[in-house]
């Protein structure tokens, strides 16, 4: 049997590169090979740090029986959903044809053209309750295939034409303060008074929503789910967030530790002033997901060895100091381009507030990995990397605003305009759609809202208003409002989901404030008023700086160099006169 997940880059295909089933990793291959053999496709989808992908595999997939099934009837794909999240989101869409219950392990069974007739989730090896055992299912679709092809057939076809005749909601106009607000109070009203956050179990940091919130003077709210979160069993004693509570009142955490939750609570943390958690947070990226190398891996695993077998959740129920003799949950080692966005943005911007320069510096070592290491032979940037190595996975839309919205915090963080221009220089470059998704026309899935991540759309249009803010151009913002006006009316239906794209519509709804603050002294105390001023952009620069980013074209900076030792405080692009003293830059908007 030809071992193919051995060498690909993803530590969640690496571990099961030694499974009886003979697996493809996601490709033209595979698909080209069931086409020849004329069997159906098992897309088996998942991650490293999947508690119940980990089950299936050790039930199912590692078993011989199960996998000579496998193997004389299908051919078997195992994809890495966090290294092709838009296979991803494209085979989820078609699975909520067959079953109300999405989620990870993903079972998609499609023909040899890719379109699903068939999904489900975690299938056990012997029935339990409704589920029926993993072989059962095998059976009936190869029966399926082999005796009612037309009608398997027919059934992928009307998955697939349903999927590809949405369409999304014609443009509405750019939502007032008035809407937004209206929008805030409904997601408040969906507010858990007794716990804290939203919703019942499972329960979840949702940071892209509260991050909104915080946005729309509601951080009250947030400022109630924070402190829950921090006092409960969803922080760790090391100071980083589980994934997710499976109690209301954020008790029994599933273990998983995820990079992008972590830097969006971290930032989440700042803005509310709990610099306890923020710092809690930071170490846990610093100490644990960061790599040798300086890239961030994305997650840390439920699972670990404990006294000879598995145990989930073991090693983080031992107070810390009773963990040195344990060894850790491992670390997947991938290197997302925008979660590690993600984590440069909040690393930069809590190391600049809270005079952490390491923290800084770490940033910008991930900058340096990602921009030079995850990119294809033609230099585009690509999805991910492992140990060096990219990944052929393209990159997202958000796998690019998300890293352009990260080199512009580490520029205003470091006063180095050259990670604003590499910032500009990501957000020209085009994203790439999946190369077998497009060959074989499989819908990508239109829904576009934000869940624990920011949507491409969010993504790019906060990255777009960024470079706005920074003078950058009229253009960024006339394509931050096109991103935002061509989902505005579904985001006002459904502010809950669409967070992330709430918060850049608040940005754009209001004039801009700006703070230059021209200083050698970079932690000095004007420095240090500048920092506590309530601002769409903080910059603590050096004259030489300044002049630097108004050289490469952002003209916020213009002629703000003449003067040193002085804070210029601007309400979109409009400045009023500098100010020497400290006292005198108002915190307040």
């Amino acid at each position: 049997m030809s071992n193919r997940l051995a060498d690909t880059g993803s530590p969640y295909l690496r571990a099961h590169a030694d499974n009886p089933v003979d697996w493809y990793p996601w490709g033209e291959e595979a698909f080209a090979q069931a086409r020849r053999r004329d069997v159906p496709v098992l897309i088996s989808i998942g991650y490293s740090t999947c508690h119940w992908c980990h089950v299936m595999a050790r039930e199912s997939f590692q078993d011989p029986a199960t996998a000579e099934e496998l193997n004389r009837a299908f051919v078997a794909i195992k994809v890495d959903r966090e290294e092709h999240p838009d296979v991803d989101a494209a085979y989820l869409a078609a699975a909520s044809a067959f079953t109300r219950d999405l989620g990870w392990p993903l079972t998609v069974f499609t023909t040899p053209t890719g379109r699903a007739f068939h999904a489900g989730t975690y299938f056990p090896p012997v029935p339990r309750g409704p589920i029926p055992a993993f072989r059962t299912v095998l059976a009936a679709v190869r029966e399926a295939w082999t005796d009612r092809r037309e009608e398997v057939e027919a059934q992928a076809g009307a998955v697939a034409d349903a999927l590809a005749s949405l369409v999304h909601a014609e443009p509405t106009a750019l939502p007032g303060e008035a809407e937004l607000s209206a929008a805030a109070a409904a997601i408040a009203a969906r507010e858990d008074r007794r716990h804290g956050g939203f919703g019942t179990a499972p329960k979840f940091p949702v940071a892209t929503t509260l991050r909104f919130l915080q946005a729309v003077g509601r951080g009250d709210v947030v400022d109630r789910a924070l402190d829950a979160m921090a006092a409960s069993e969803l922080r760790d004693e090391d100071g980083g967030f589980f994934r997710y509570a499976t109690q209301q009142d954020w008790s029994v955490p599933h273990y998983e530790r995820m990079l992008a939750d972590n830097a969006q609570l971290l930032d989440t943390a700042l803005d509310a002033g709990r610099e306890d958690v923020a710092r809690g947070a930071a170490q846990f990226l610093l100490t644990v997901l960061q790599r040798p190398e300086g890239g961030f891996g994305a997650a840390q695993d439920s699972e670990s060895w404990i006294d000879g077998e598995r145990s989930e959740g073991g090693y983080y129920r031992r107070p810390v100091a009773e963990r040195a003799g344990l060894q850790p949950p491992a670390v997947d080692g991938k290197v997302i381009t925008g979660w590690n966005g993600l984590a440069i943005a909040a690393l930069a911007r809590a190391g600049d507030a809270l005079g952490e320069p390491s923290w800084v510096a770490a940033a910008a070592r991930a900058a340096d990995v990602v921009l030079a290491v995850n990119r294809d032979a033609a230099g585009r940037l690509v999805r991910t990397s492992l140990d060096g190595t990219a990944s052929a996975a393209v990159a997202t839309e958000a796998d690019l605003g998300l890293l352009a919205q990260g080199l512009f915090a580490l520029a205003l963080a470091t006063g180095d305009a050259g990670w604003a221009v590499q910032a500009l220089d990501v957000l020209a470059a085009p994203a790439q759609a999946d190369p077998v998704l497009a060959g074989h026309a499989i819908p990508v899935s239109a829904e576009d809202g934000d869940g624990d991540l920011p949507s491409g759309a969010a993504a790019l249009a906060a990255a777009e208003l960024t470079a706005w803010r920074l003078g950058a151009g009229e253009r960024h913002r006339e394509r931050a409002v096109a991103l935002v006006e061509a989902r505005a009316q579904r985001a006002l239906q459904q502010p809950f989901g669409y967070g992330a794209l709430l918060r850049v519509t608040a940005g754009l709804a209001r004039q801009p404030r700006q703070v230059v603050a021209v200083t050698a002294d970079g932690r000095g105390a004007l420095a240090a008023a500048a920092r506590r001023a309530d601002a769409d952009v903080v910059a603590v620069l050096a004259p030489a700086q300044v002049r630097a980013f108004a050289a490469a074209g952002f003209t916020l900076f213009e002629q703000r160099d003449e003067v040193a030792e002085v804070v210029h405080d601007c309400r979109g692009f409009v400045c009023r006169l500098p100010v020497s003293d400290p006292a005198l830059v108002p915190v307040e908007r």
